[in-house]
């Protein structure tokens, strides 16, 4: 195995705690009738269409349209946006500063809608700190479809065989690692660290 030339995190999940029940908790305080809303309303599918090429308008009023029960709370998807992320990993977030101050080369790599994206860019500033963020939303393509894995070994110029992947979705994980990539599945900031220095990228005192 390669050693790793370039380190591809994912954002949500990783680096971001996003999750749309930080919202919905307040606005649905029953937490059956949340859950409900959340699986059969606005679902994780739905959502993953904005992180495409659907704007949220258009994704909105196709759910008003089926759900006119429920307008309000759809139309919070959108103008609640940011009740949704309760801040950073931080102790990913220390990982991505040692890395980075090992002279690692680092990039993100998110399914994440183009028109969300820029709050988080004003709110978090290590998203700065990378050579590049792919953003599906604005390339028209996401993970886990090739398109984007190829995106970013053509923008770094690094082959996919030296490129490592850290993504908490083991789908993601698994087609990064079908195209040649080393990837490794998140499951916590302290996991993640004690991978990174089997790898040879961190040290053991960091």
């Amino acid at each position: 195995m390669e050693k790793p030339q370039l380190i591809v995190f994912d954002l949500g999940g990783v680096l971001i705690d996003w999750n749309p029940r930080y919202l919905y908790r307040r606005l649905i305080p029953d937490e059956a009738a949340m859950e409900r809303f959340l699986t059969k309303v606005c679902t994780p599918d739905w959502n993953a269409q904005q992180d495409g090429t659907r704007t949220f308008a258009d994704g909105t009023a196709l759910l008003v349209a089926q759900y006119p029960e429920h307008r309000t709370l759809i139309e919070a998807y959108f103008t609640g946006w940011p009740e949704m992320v309760s801040g950073a990993v931080e102790g990913t977030v220390n990982i991505l500063r040692e890395v980075i101050a090992a002279r690692h080369r680092v990039c993100a790599l998110s399914n994440w809608s183009a028109e969300t994206y820029p709050h988080a860019e004003k709110r978090f500033d290590f998203l700065h700190w990378f050579e590049f963020v792919a953003v599906s939303g604005r390339l028209g393509f996401m993970k886990p479809d090739r398109e984007i894995f190829d995106y970013v070994t053509e923008k770094s110029g690094v082959a996919a065989q030296q490129c490592l992947f850290i993504d908490d979705s083991l789908s993601n994980v698994r087609a990064a690692q079908a195209l040649g990539w080393q990837a490794i599945h998140f499951t916590s900031p302290e996991a993640l660290r004690a991978e990174l220095i089997a790898l040879g990228l961190l040290r053991t005192s960091a």
